[in-house]
């Protein structure tokens, strides 16, 4: 089950990660992903907290206090060339970049290589795995549930059943949930906007970084 921190609860104290960085040494597993600052009340209510695998719609903003930790480490990792994937993945740098995380990007050379792909991510022993690109979805529900240490975010598309340490940030347009079980809404590749990349990007991060994990932001409030 995901940890739901209460908002007494939400304020989170900064950890210096002692050589964090480019050239941290990134061979040993870390604890949970920790951050600075908190989550406002409208990001999930704390008198009626989300079951797992539930849809949450947070208030537009209510995550832009948090802030990840210096030196966070995170692995982009993505497939494919796609207008959306490229929005995607132009949103994350661009996060990473704004507020010092240490990234790293494994990219999924063809089809052949989806599930080594994704297996070359969480070998790194990130703090956070981001995913963007739809063709990686069916690759992860193979390998999640069998690294429930380690902490993924999807963006842009979701898991049909997700474990504990499977977050998604999705909205109308973009809910790809694997081959076979189709989408629970339409796909629209004009959706993949840049502000709500951006925004599903942040409010994706701020809740794996409270432990707010397991769950699917839904972000349709982002043109």
């Amino acid at each position: 089950m995901h940890r739901l921190l209460l908002p007494a609860a939400l304020s989170v104290t900064a950890v210096l990660l002692t050589g964090c960085g480019a050239g941290d040494d990134w061979s040993v597993a870390r604890p949970m992903p920790s951050a600075v600052g908190r989550v406002d009340l409208g990001f999930i209510d704390p008198s009626d907290p989300p079951a797992p695998e539930a849809t949450v719609t947070p208030s537009p903003g209510s995550w832009s206090a948090v802030r990840p930790a210096e030196g966070t480490r995170v692995v982009l990792l993505t497939a494919g060339d796609d207008r959306p994937t490229r929005t995607l993945v132009s949103a994350v740098r661009e996060w990473a970049e704004g507020e010092g995380v240490d990234l790293r990007t494994v990219t999924a050379a063809d089809d052949t290589d989806l599930l080594p792909a994704v297996t070359r991510a969480t070998d790194l022993h990130p703090d956070l795995v981001i995913s963007a690109g739809e063709d990686l979805i069916d690759p992860l529900a193979t390998v999640t549930a069998n690294h429930l240490g380690q902490q993924f975010l999807v963006v842009g598309a979701e898991l049909a059943e997700p474990t504990e340490n499977v977050t998604a940030a999705d909205w109308t347009g973009a809910s790809f949930r694997g081959e076979g079980l189709g989408a629970s809404s339409a796909y629209d590749a004009a959706s993949f906007t840049p502000a709500r990349c951006a925004a599903a990007v942040r409010a994706g991060t701020a809740a794996v970084l409270t432990g707010n994990t397991g769950i699917v932001l839904w972000m349709d409030d982002y043109a």
